[in-house]
């Protein structure tokens, strides 16, 4: 047996791996009281709000892809919030005169997804009432919940932000003295909020789908849509642009969107079928890596030596280039999804891939169709350019393992094997103003907007940005096999297809597949701001040898090595043919657990 950092759990009852031990033993608890993988995942996503604020919060954005047992399908839920009305490309290049959207404030607040992506998933497969699932979080909101370090660090890049600009996220996170390490510290105005979206629900009598509809309604409709329009209308933000600005998003806008059901993305790769969200998500890009990897001989590499790391870099800077060109909400944009992800484009995309690595930026032309990307060299000016900013981008650990923390996620299987792999993210304590009396901010994902008009990701009002969250699923023989999945903004789908190849092509087990040295590229366009690209960069987890190192950089990989436990943030859950559940988590930052029986 390889040595893993822990077992690979197993059991026959049910799993939970996420990216916090609280988080997972409340996933379980909830399986263990008779609830079912929905339940769980609801009740565990809800909680991850309370014990990583820095990485997620309520008025953030979710998406989840889930397998039922009862229909026998999968399906993708869209928590990814849209644009509001009022924020145009006219709006925000023209009138204000910004050339991008900003990284944190109001500017960037798309349409909170979170809340009614979890709502429509409970009311439509789960079993229990919402009082039942929030009862987790709302004791941790009110009693305290136990703070990592990472917390703490997080607070002290914004602390001056928040005490000279942001009031009242001052207010709701310094207090105090502000969360300390190993501490416990409470949101209790973020308990309030709950149970009063909870005393409107049980309002509505005592069937559950009716307090679940409630519910939606007091949240999108009522008073928490009332104090977020009112407070965006009545305070100007200081965000990354250097400037004050108001909100654009109102009542009306909450009040017109509700979470909706899409049909997942896929490719096979080697009796492996990979599910993902769609184009409006960054999930294609892993396919299409997965597409053009599934033509060479991976088999025969060693799974940590430099050929393989070379084969997969290529075969993402290609497909991530694409990801820029051509995906971004199909609602607005023709995206030619067939064949970006047909074996006949797969094969001339891996035409492209040489013994040296590229410095180019290459979309492809899917069925002759000339791609339509944004400035590239801009991208890397901007990235030589770029200044560190208070709270802007995907927290995320740095190479160094010196971080602000990660985005979240939480994989569920339970004894009749249902599944759920959903990744909630964005409204983390330092994209925004704190609501006055809600105890959350909004997100900052309208940031990965462009205002330059044309592009497949171009701003528009109701149009979903193309997010960097990208829950996944794998089926083998037509069914459901693997939950999986991390945080890591540009990261995600690259960690994610290493983890997938290496138990497939090599035939390690979960936790040996997350323990294993990783690394990362930054040769394109990143999704936030300030939008830059690093040509060539690849940072590689220290583990990997000295002449691994070396042979990368002679075939012309600018390699900047990381600390030796700097790179992925994985869980994953699966079911075998024997009706045994496994799942592991990522050791990394000592956070994350699977849990089970």
């Amino acid at each position: 047996m390889a040595f893993t950092t822990r077992p690979e759990i197993a059991g026959t009852f049910g799993v939970v791996a996420s990216t916090h031990w609280i988080a997972s033993q409340v996933g379980m608890a909830v399986l263990e009281r008779g609830g079912n993988a929905f339940d769980a995942a609801a009740a565990a996503g809800f909680t991850l709000q309370i014990v990583e604020p820095h990485l997620n919060g309520p008025g953030g954005d979710c998406p989840i892809i889930i397998h039922s047992e009862k229909i026998r399908q999968q399906q993708v839920i869209c928590g990814q919030g849209p644009a509001p009305a009022g924020l145009t490309i006219a709006h925000v290049r023209d009138h204000l005169g910004l050339d991008l959207i900003p990284g944190t404030g109001f500017l960037a607040a798309p349409i909170p997804g979170a809340f009614d992506a979890w709502m429509l998933m409970l009311r439509d497969h789960g079993t229990w009432k919402p009082r039942e699932i929030l009862e987790y979080a709302i004791g941790y909101a009110r009693r305290g919940a136990h703070m990592v370090g990472r917390v703490r660090a997080t607070l002290n890049t914004v602390k001056p932000l928040f005490e000279e600009a942001w009031p009242t996220s001052a207010q709701l996170w310094l207090r105090d003295g502000g969360p300390q390490p190993g501490k416990l510290f409470a949101n209790p105005l973020l308990a309030d909020t709950y149970e009063r979206v909870l005393r409107e629900a049980e309002a509505a009598g005592g069937d559950r789908i009716a307090q679940i509809e409630a519910a939606r309604r007091c949240w999108y409709e009522g008073f928490v849509a009332e104090a977020i329009d009112g407070f965006g209308r009545s305070f100007e933000a200081l965000d990354t642009s250097g400037r004050r600005h108001t909100s654009v998003l109102t009542g009306q806008d909450m009040a017109t969107w509700r979470a909706s059901y899409d049909k997942p993305a896929s490719v096979d790769f080697h009796g492996t079928t990979v599910l993902k969200c769609g184009p409006w998500s960054q999930g294609p890009a892993m396919l299409m890596t997965l597409a053009i990897l599934r033509g060479f001989d991976l088999a025969s590499l060693d799974p940590n030596g430099p050929e393989l790391v070379h084969l997969f870099v290529e075969a993402q800077k290609l497909a991530f280039a694409d990801r820029e060109a051509w995906c971004g909400d199909p609602d607005f944009v023709d995206v030619p999804m067939e064949a970006l992800l047909s074996e006949a484009y797969a094969a001339e995309r891996r035409k492209l891939i040489t013994d040296m690595a590229s410095m180019e930026f290459r979309p492809g032309s899917p069925n002759g169709r000339a791609p339509n990307a944004p400035s590239y060299a801009d991208a890397v000016r901007r990235a030589q350019e770029a200044k560190a900013a208070a709270g802007s981008g995907e927290p995320t650990v740095s190479r160094l393992g010196a971080s602000s923390g990660d985005t979240c996620h939480v994989d569920v299987i339970d004894q009749w094997g249902n599944m759920v792999s959903a990744t909630p993210s964005a409204g983390w304590l330092q994209s925004s103003p704190a609501v006055p009396g809600l105890g959350f901010c909004l997100g900052s994902r309208c940031q990965m907007f462009w205002l330059q008009e044309g592009l497949a990701n171009s701003l528009a009002p109701g149009k979903r940005p193309r997010t960097t969250l990208s829950p996944a699923m794998a089926l083998k023989d037509g069914k459901p096999w693997m939950s999986f999945g991390t945080p890591g903004g540009e990261q995600q789908d690259q960690w994610q297809p290493l983890m997938l190849l290496r138990m497939n092509r090599y035939g390690m087990n979960i936790q040996e597949a997350i323990d294993a040295p990783a690394f990362h590229s930054e040769h394109w366009i990143s999704s936030f701001w300030p939008r830059g690209a690093r040509p060539g960069k690849l940072v590689l987890e220290g583990r990997y040898s000295a002449e691994a190192e070396a042979a990368l950089a002679a075939k012309g990989h600018v390699v900047e090595r990381g600390g030796d436990w700097s790179e992925g943030r994985l869980t994953g859950a699966r079911r075998e043919a024997d009706g045994q559940l496994h799942a592991g988590a990522n050791p990394r930052g000592m956070q994350g657990y699977a849990v089970g029986r």
